[in-house]
C-alpha cells in the first residue's frame, strides 16, 4: 500500500505578521492569502521490519532509524521527527514502522510557506494511512502545534490553515489559539486576470525567517510604537485587500501592495535589505505598481503587480538581477490525501 498526500504554497497577499503571537493574541490578526500550484508532497510506505526511514528527496538527505515510541527531535530531519512524536503520542500510543518520502516545489526560506506546508502534507498522509479523525481546523491546529509549541519554531498561523483549506482566504486570528478562515468566492476571470497581472520572482537568496519574527515579537513585547502601528496597518491592508478582490477592483490593487511595502519594513529589521530594493524600485520603474516581499521578509520570493500590459517590460526589467520569474497558477483546493492499493 501507498499512502500520498500534497499540500499547496501560498502567496500572503496581506497582513502578513500580524498572525504572530502575541501581536494577535492581543490586537487580533487579519490576513488575506491564496494558494498556487507548488506543492509539499509525503509519501509513506508502510513497512514490517520495525524500521523508520525518512527520505527527503529534494534535500538529498536519508535517516534510518530503529521504530520506537519517541525519536529524539535533532540531527537531520528533525522537524520530521517531531510529526511523528506527536502522531504516536495523541493518536497510536505504539511506535510505527514505514518509510517516508518527502519533497517541496519551493525550498526552506522561500517565504511560499514550504516548512508549514510540509508539515501539513505530512500530518495529512498519517491521518490517511492511520484513519485519524481530524476535520480541517483540527489538522491545521495540530501542524501548527508541532511546529511552534512541540519543535518551538518561530512562525505565524497562517501557513498551515492555507495548506489545509486551499484557495483564496480571509483569515482571523485571535487570543487563545482562535483561527477563522472565511474562504472568498472570487469569479474565475478576476482570478485570471490577477494572476495575469501579478509577476512571482524568486530572488533565489534565502533567509532565516525565525530571526525576523522573533525580532517582530520583540518589537511587540517591548511595545515599541512604530513598529505596533506598522502592524495595525498590515492589518488593514489585508481588509483593504479582501474588499478590492471582491469588488473586483484590481486597478487597485498595486497601490494597496504599495501601502503594505512602507508598513512592513518598520515591522523589524532585516525585512528589507539593498538588494530587494534594488529590486522592487526597477520592478516599479518597469511599471509596476507595487509589490510583496512573501512571507517574513528578508529573502525568498517577491511578487509584483503589473497593470494592463505592464509584466512585459517588469519581466525584463528584472532580468538583470540574479533572480528568476516563476510561473503559477492560482488553486481552489487544499491538502489532498489518498491511498493505492
Amino acid at each position: 500500500m501507498i499512502i500520498r498526500s500534497k499540500a499547496p504554497l501560498r502567496i500572503g497577499f496581506a497582513g502578513g505578521g500580524s498572525d504572530v503571537s502575541p501581536y494577535s493574541d492581543i490586537y487580533g490578526g487579519a490576513i488575506l492569502n491564496a494558494t498556487i500550484n507548488k506543492y509539499a508532497y509525503a509519501t509513506v510506505l508502510p513497512r514490517s521490519d520495525q524500521k523508520i526511514i525518512l527520505n527527503a528527496i529534494d534535500n538529498h538527505i536519508r535517516v534510518e532509524l530503529e521504530s520506537t515510541e519517541y525519536l529524539e527531535p535533532e540531527g537531520d530531519l528533525a522537524l520530521i521527527k517531531g510529526i511523528y512524536n506527536r502522531i504516536v503520542r495523541d493518536f497510536t500510543g505504539k511506535p510505527l514502522s514505514f518509510e517516508l518520502i518527502t519533497h517541496v516545489d519551493a525550498p526552506p526560506g522561500s517565504g511560499l510557506g514550504s516548512s508549514s506546508t510540509l508539515v501539513t502534507a505530512i500530518v495529512g498522509a498519517f491521518q490517511e494511512w492511520l484513519n485519524l479523525a481530524l476535520g480541517e481546523y483540527d489538522l491545521a491546529h495540530l501542524a501548527y502545534l508541532i511546529e511552534r509549541e512541540d519543535m518551538g519554531m518561530s512562525g505565524g498561523k497562517q501557513d498551515q490553515y492555507a495548506a489545509t483549506f486551499g484557495g483564496v482566504n480571509f483569515m482571523e486570528f485571535y487570543d487563545r489559539g482562535k483561527v477563522i478562515v472565511n474562504p472568498l468566492r472570487i469569479k474565475n476571470e478576476i482570478l485570471d486576470e490577477l494572476s495575469y497581472n501579478l509577476v512571482l520572482y524568486n530572488t533565489e537568496t534565502s533567509r532565516l525567517s525565525s530571526q525576523i519574527i522573533e525580532a517582530q515579537r520583540q518589537n511587540v513585547l517591548n511595545k515599541k510604537t512604530e513598529s505596533v502601528e506598522a502592524m495595525h496597518n498590515i492589518k488593514k491592508q489585508a481588509i483593504l485587500m479582501k474588499e478590492l478582490l471582491l469588488r473586483g477592483e484590481l486597478n487597485r490593487m498595486g497601490e494597496v501592495l504599495n501601502f503594505g511595502w512602507e508598513y512592513k519594513q518598520q515591522m523589524a529589521e532585516g525585512i528589507v535589505n539593498q538588494n530587494l530594493l534594488e529590486i522592487y524600485r526597477a520592478a516599479i520603474r518597469a511599471g509596476s505598481t507595487g509589490g510583496k516581499i512573501s512571507g517574513a521578509g528578508g529573502g525568498g520570493f517577491m511578487f509584483f503587480f503589473c497593470p494592463r500590459n505592464t509584466r512585459h517590460e517588469v519581466v525584463k526589467a528584472l532580468k538583470r538581477f540574479n533572480g528568476k520569474v516563476e510561473p503559477f497558477e492560482f488553486t481552489k483546493s487544499g491538502l489532498k490525501t489518498w491511498k493505492n492499493i
